[in-house]
């Protein structure tokens, strides 16, 4: 009984030494007897800011010249030959102003519906004689193409080229014909500003004489 006891002693410490060894031999590198010990990663780098390169700014644009208005001739089914701008729209005369000299008389509100023709001194022609084309300053300091001497106007309501709503408008405004008259009436009124004849008062006729009353008869066969 006692040698079975000392048996089982002896298997014990005979697997302990070899489960001692195991663990000895996995804990060892490179038959150094050295354990490699795990390396720990470094944190990574945070990149340094970039500081951006200064920009010179741009340099302020010059607004572009204006463009040298135009004037050209167009043809009217109804009023012949006129006169358009640039852009094919009708340009129109005022009979309330002055062609010698030169002066406009439709100023503010007015300027709203008829705007001015602008001119920056360098007025270009086509089929019109370059010689009949000024500019006048007008009373808020702009400038005007005339044409003959006439003030040339756009009309507001004209919304397309080809229109001709401001034809005959009161009575004073109308389309420029290439020497600067009046579209679409006859030569004799093209020069000076419609007027309306006045009629004179008719006189009265002179009321008839009354005839004296005739004397009773004397009954005396007179």
């Amino acid at each position: 009984m006692r040698s079975t006891s000392h048996t089982r002693r002896a298997a014990l410490l005979a697997s302990g030494l070899a489960v001692a060894a195991l663990v000895a031999g996995c804990g060892s590198y490179g038959g150094s007897g050295s354990t490699a010990k795990p390396t720990t990663p470094s944190a990574p780098s945070a990149p340094a800011p970039s500081t951006p390169a200064p920009t010179t700014p741009p340099a302020p644009s010059t607004p572009p010249a204006p463009a040298a208005p135009t004037l050209q001739t167009a043809t009217d089914p109804k009023l012949g030959t006129i006169v358009t701008d640039s852009a094919g729209f009708t340009l129109y005369r005022f009979d309330q102003d002055h062609n010698n000299p030169p002066q406009s008389y439709c100023n503010a509100d007015c300027s709203s519906l008829w705007p001015p023709e602008p001119s920056n001194g360098n007025v270009t022609v086509k089929g019109i004689d370059s010689k009949l084309v000024g500019t006048l300053t007008r009373d808020d300091g702009r400038k005007q193409v005339t044409l003959n001497g006439w003030p040339a106007y756009r009309y507001a309501p004209d919304s397309k080229p080809g229109d001709t709503k401001g034809q005959g408008v009161a009575g004073a405004w109308f389309a420029l014909t290439p020497t600067g008259g009046k579209a679409g009436v006859t030569s004799g009124s093209n020069s000076m500003p419609s007027t309306r004849a006045t009629p004179k008062p008719s006189m009265p006729a002179p009321p008839k004489p009354t005839p004296k009353p005739t004397p009773p008869s004397s009954g005396y066969g007179y």
